[in-house]
């Protein structure tokens, strides 16, 4: 028995978090569940969006599943996801972005991991406001000692790119690469410009790379790779990021296999992993059990395999693949007419994921 942190969520986020748990406990995984909460729900009761239990609860376990947090745009609460990635050192973020057949999309047959590094780049949160003391400070000592010149009326965001944080990103890739028989590694950059933080990003990949003989290595240029993975995809495997390539280049991928409904995620450490579907909360739908749960029910899926329970794993994907495939029991942003009635709930998918499993 595996104990598990399920953190619930908001906005839709308990009603998925409910489907995706009785999809994984019909595969026999045999994970004991601890609940835990965070998001705006819990905020109004607690006075915090993420309450220090709920952090324990991850540490202790080591593996979480957690469904959607709000996160308020431009007031309120810094992110939450944000926060755990930083709080627990969950410095990989891992996006599988694979075709299921039945699911609309201008492509076919795509299957690439994003393997994006969480905690440096211009999401590490170094930032000076304009107009601020410390800001001007900062501007006149770069106009001293640089050619380019800032003016008193910038923000500015700092880009740190560490050989240590690059060193085990790469290495994680790599591994994963290894792992899953994979063949081959690109590791993406604008180094062409940004010579000292993306030049050193490029340097250790390269050296990163000689370690790993029996995987094929290649770079490219961030702008070119994504014109690369619209007009040939399959050329692609596993693609290595900095923080802030990773997370335009992860949706970009989830766009080629039909969305972020269908679209897992994992963030994970050296000793904590947290798994995730990448969409958002969705208030608007709340408590309406209209809401796609494909996303968090394979975002399970890659926990089944991190813990090491493989078959259930298998089984699981399989079913929710042949539910999708026959189009019968799936939710409305699933069938060809959005409007079709014969839409049913994430309530009722997860109940045709489960009959899958149980008739295997």
């Amino acid at each position: 028995m595996v104990k598990v942190t399920l953190i619930t969520g908001d906005g839709v986020g308990p009603e998925i978090a409910e489907a995706a748990r009785r999809c994984i406990d019909a595969t026999g995984a045999e994970i004991n569940w601890e609940i835990a909460e965070a998001g705006t729900e819990v905020m109004e009761r607690q006075g915090t969006p993420l309450p220090d239990a709920t952090v324990e609860s991850i540490k202790k376990n080591g593996v979480a599943l957690k469904a959607p947090i709000t996160t308020p745009v431009g007031k309120g609460f810094r992110s939450i996801n944000v926060h755990l990635r930083q709080a627990l050192d969950l410095y990989a973020c891992l996006r599988p972005c694979k075709s299921y057949k039945g699911v609309r999309s201008r492509f076919a047959d795509i299957d690439l991991v994003i393997v994006r590094e969480n905690t440096e780049d211009l999401y590490a949160g170094i930032e000076f406001q304009k107009g601020k003391d410390d800001t001007a400070e900062l501007i006149n000592w770069l106009n001293k000692h640089s050619s380019r010149k800032i003016t008193e009326d910038s923000g500015i965001s700092i880009k740190p790119i560490s050989v240590k944080a690059t060193e085990r990103i790469v290495h994680f890739a790599f591994d994963y690469a290894r792992k899953m028989g994979r063949k081959k590694v690109t590791s993406v950059h604008k180094a062409n410009i940004m010579k000292f933080s993306d030049g050193l990003w490029l340097e250790v990949s390269r050296d990163v790379a000689t370690r790993y003989p029996d995987i094929e290595f290649e770079d490219r240029i961030v702008d070119n790779m994504c014109m690369q993975l619209i007009q040939k995809p399959e050329l692609y495997d596993v693609i290595v990021l900095p923080n802030l390539y990773g997370d335009i280049i992860s949706d970009l991928c989830a766009g080629l296999v039909g969305g972020l409904g269908v679209a897992p995620g994992a963030n994970i450490g050296d000793k904590i992993a947290v798994f995730e579907a990448t969409h958002g909360s969705a208030p608007k739908y709340k408590g309406q059990n209209k809401v796609n749960p494909t996303a968090l029910i394979l975002s399970g899926m890659l926990m089944l395999r991190h813990i090491g329970k493989i078959d259930e794993a298998d089984k699981l994907e399989e079913a929710v693949a042949a539910v999708i495939a026959e189009g019968k029991d799936v939710t409305y942003d699933m069938k060809a007419d959005p409007g079709d009635p014969t839409a049913v709930g994430a309530s009722e998918m997860a109940d045709a994921i489960i009959e899958k499993i149980k008739s295997e």
